[in-house]
């Protein structure tokens, strides 16, 4: 009876799961799952609220943190969860003291309107950020459905023969991957940040997962692909963005600087060479079935819900201000100096060589996807070649690391990325994709 109740406890969750994160249902603008149709009745009911709500949220992390690492109050130094969150080191203090002051001088229009201009602090703080609010709520408080109730042991152990020599991790990963391509790339950092502090992932893994898989939705590359008015390409560009993608992960992980991470885990500890083996007599469909009920005869509702809670609260005051300041201060050079410009000077040779037209008005688009991944689109609507325009859609989806979301994401968790890396990161994606994508677009224009 005992193993037919954990058996339940496993498959009911278990399905929730995956149809909340990785079902799709069609919407009026194409796919998406779940898990994002409830963000967007959230946002459509209080949208007008959110921003306010996340500029209270921005100041009150920002105040907490000075005051805990003023006074260190013995409630805090007790709780694991509290300590990680508000007692950080002080450069994220400073990081969450700056998204503050941009979330005040945003929200209120204060000072140089180059920090709350419409295509600076505004399009965080009331465009991005909003959509962060609601996807954080229910992602974080749903999470646990695919975490805590042995999905992920079942996927890991079934498919880790697939992932592990492909790209060089656990099979677990794959859950990761498929949020981010049927949801948002934003839930499969969360989902990878979460596994990686929980000790699933080693450093390794967890930045390869966050800088290879967590891809924009199907959704926002159709949003992309209709910016440069070439909506009638959506399957040859996704198509185009796949096969860039698959090889960008097939090729960093083996290569700097993410092949130099340390394979250890949050702990130190290093992983066994036997963590994935698979004992005699078993399967790894039947083995990742048995270590599936385990984990949910393990697990506790009352500490679901808990972990939930604790999702929301870590992504909503330990990620967001990051994002607002990192993102901020990204659109605001991006706006204000001729700096990716310059950045793009060097990308122009490449593009003639590929056969680009239009090679230097390409070139200015981008090294500008670092900041934010709609720019090159917006900058690249008016190119008169839908070669090239085809080319910087797909290349903007490919670079993947943007500051205004991904990038400040990974940057705001636990995941031992750094913005060095992440630029490293975001060139040599570049590299790889851009010779495929001119490839391909060159069969079709």
């Amino acid at each position: 009876m005992q193993t037919s109740n954990s058996s339940w406890r496993f498959i009911i969750p278990s399905i929730l799961g995956v149809l909340l994160f990785m079902t799709p249902v069609p919407v009026e603008d194409g796919m998406t799952i779940p898990i994002a149709v409830l963000s967007g009745a959230l946002q459509d009911a209080v949208g007008e609220a959110i921003p306010g709500i996340m500029t209270a949220l921005i100041v009150l992390a920002a105040l907490f943190t000075l005051l805990i690492k003023g006074i260190r109050p013995g409630f805090v130094r007790h709780s694991a969860f509290l300590s990680a969150l508000f007692d950080v080191s002080l450069f994220w203090t400073i990081i969450r003291v700056l998204g503050a002051i941009f979330a005040v001088m945003t929200f209120f229009q204060l000072g140089p309107e180059a920090i709350w201009s419409d295509a600076t602090g505004g399009t965080l703080l009331f465009s991005l950020l909003p959509v962060l609010f609601s996807v954080f709520l229910f992602a974080g408080l749903l999470l646990p459905l695919l975490l805590n109730f042995g999905l992920l042991e079942f996927v890991g152990y079934s498919l880790t023969k697939v992932m592990r020599p492909l790209f060089l991790l656990p099979g677990r990963s794959s859950i990761d991957a498929l949020a981010s391509w049927l949801g948002d790339g934003t839930i499969g950092v969360l989902l990878t940040s979460k596994q990686y502090e929980e000790g699933f992932y080693t450093k390794k893994e967890a930045a390869i997962i966050g800088t290879m898989f967590s891809v924009v939705s199907i959704t926002f590359c159709l949003v992309v692909i209709g910016q440069v008015g070439l909506e009638e390409y959506f399957i040859p560009f996704y198509l185009t963005v796949i096969l860039a993608g698959i090889a960008c992960a097939l090729i960093m992980p083996r290569i700097p600087p993410l092949s130099g991470k340390p394979d250890t885990f949050i702990n130190e500890m290093p992983r066994s060479s036997d963590d994935e083996a698979i004992p005699a007599g078993y399967s790894s469909f039947s083995y990742g079935y048995e270590q599936a009920v385990k984990r949910a005869g393990r697990n506790r509702f009352s500490e679901t819900a808990a972990d939930g809670v604790k999702n929301v609260l870590d992504m909503w005051l330990g990620v967001i201000p990051i994002v607002m300041a990192l993102g901020t201060l990204a659109l605001i050079i991006a706006e204000t100096t001729p700096l990716f410009q310059w950045l793009g000077l060097p990308f122009i040779p490449l593009l003639e060589l590929l056969n680009i037209p239009y090679a230097k008005e390409a070139s200015e688009t981008i090294m500008i996807g670092f900041a934010d991944m709609f720019l090159p689109a917006i900058l690249g609507e008016s190119i008169p070649s839908e070669l090239t325009r085809f080319v910087i859609a797909a290349l903007s989806v490919s670079q993947l690391i943007y500051m205004s979301e991904v990038g400040g994401l990974l940057l705001g968790t636990k995941i031992p990325v750094s913005f060095k890396d992440l630029f490293i990161i975001f060139i040599i994606r570049t590299l790889i994709s851009l010779p495929i994508i001119a490839g391909i677009a060159h069969l079709y224009f």
